[in-house]
C-alpha cells in the first residue's frame, strides 16, 4: 500500500525521489547523446540540480491536490524514484526543464497513468452512468460525460480517454448531462462547468440517484 497519509501532505522523500529520478534520467540521456550538454544548457550543473529539485517539489504539491493515493498499490516515493524521470523526459527535452510548469505536471501524470480526482480544473475525461431510481421515468439512466468545443467552429464533441487531452483544436472540457431512454438513446439535458454541478442537477431531476461525489480518472 502507499505510505501517503493524506492527499494534502507534501512528502520530502517523494520530492527527493522525483528530483533524483529526473537527475539520473538527464545524466543517462546526456551519456548517450553527444549533442546534449547539460552544463551548457543550464549554465552549470548546479542550476540543473535546482531545476530538478524545483520540479520535484512542484510535482509533489500538484500530486497532493490531484492524485488519488488510495488507489495506488506501490509505495509513492519508491514509485517516483523508479518512474518519474523517464516520464518527465517523455514529455519534455532534458535541456528544457526550466520551462516545466503545472501543465506539464498533468502530462507527466498521464505518462505515469496515475489515478486523478476530477474537479473540472484538469483535462480529464470521464463517463459515468447511474440507474434512474424513478421507475416510470422516460429515462432509465442518467449519464455525465465530459464534452468539449472545437474552437474553430464551436462544434461540441465528446471528450473520452482515447482523445488527446492537449489537442489545441479544442477548449477545456465541460460536463454534459444526458438522459438515456429505454432504447439506449441519449438525450442531452445540459452542460455544466463542473462535475458537481452536473451531479446536483441530475439528483434534482431524479431524487435518490446515486452518483459518486468525486469521480476518479483512471485513464487507459
Amino acid at each position: 500500500m502507499t505510505t501517503k497519509a493524506s492527499k494534502c501532505d507534501v512528502d520530502p522523500a517523494a520530492v527527493f525521489a522525483c528530483a533524483n529520478s529526473l537527475w539520473q534520467a538527464c545524466v543517462k540521456q546526456a551519456n548517450v547523446d553527444p549533442n546534449l550538454n547539460l552544463s551548457d544548457a543550464y549554465n552549470g550543473m548546479d542550476q540543473l540540480m535546482r531545476e530538478v529539485m524545483r520540479i520535484g517539489e512542484m510535482f509533489e504539491k500538484w500530486a497532493c491536490r490531484y492524485v488519488e493515493f488510495a488507489e495506488l498499490s506501490a509505495v509513492w516515493p519508491y514509485s517516483m524514484k523508479d518512474k518519474f524521470g523517464d516520464a518527465c523526459l517523455a514529455v519534455m527535452l532534458p535541456d528544457m526543464l526550466d520551462h516545466f510548469d503545472s501543465n506539464d505536471c498533468l502530462r507527466v501524470a498521464y505518462e505515469l497513468r496515475l489515478p486523478m480526482r476530477v474537479d473540472g480544473t484538469l483535462r480529464l475525461a470521464i463517463d459515468i452512468r447511474a440507474s434512474n431510481p424513478i421507475a416510470d421515468s422516460v429515462f432509465k439512466e442518467f449519464r455525465i460525460q465530459t464534452v468539449r468545443y472545437k474552437l474553430h467552429d464551436n462544434h461540441l464533441a465528446p471528450f473520452t480517454v482515447e482523445d488527446d487531452p492537449f489537442d489545441e483544436q479544442f477548449g477545456l472540457p465541460y460536463f454534459g448531462l444526458y438522459g438515456i431512454d429505454k432504447g439506449g438513446s441519449p438525450e442531452h439535458i445540459a452542460n455544466r462547468s463542473s462535475y458537481l454541478e452536473s451531479r446536483i442537477l441530475a439528483q434534482k431531476l431524479a431524487p435518490g440517484l446515486v452518483l459518486p461525489l468525486e469521480p476518479i480518472y483512471f485513464g487507459q
